[in-house]
């Protein structure tokens, strides 16, 4: 066998390898992406995706809009803030 053939099969090999390992990582990205678009749109109890059992048996969810306070929490001012600030001075 000549160098010239051992090169042009581990070239093979290489090509068939990476070629098999795209089709499956396209195919898995694929299968990934089109099952995920069932989580993306809004589900009740009517619907057959449900994605928690709190969605299947607790009261519909409601969210928040991003300007609505969250309540009387401040984060700067945590208990362990404060210690370390008074650790500090």
């Amino acid at each position: 066998m000549s160098p010239s053939e051992i090169q042009n099969l581990a070239i093979g090999a290489l090509q068939g390898l990476g070629a098999t390992s795209l089709f499956l990582l396209a195919l898995f990205i694929g299968f990934c992406v089109l099952l995920g678009f069932s989580k993306l749109r809004p589900t009740n109890r009517s619907t057959v995706v449900h994605r928690s059992l709190d969605e299947l048996v607790g009261p519909p969810m409601t969210y928040l809009a991003p300007d609505v306070p969250r309540g009387p929490t401040d984060q700067l001012r945590t208990p362990e803030l404060l210690e370390a600030k008074g650790r500090e001075e």
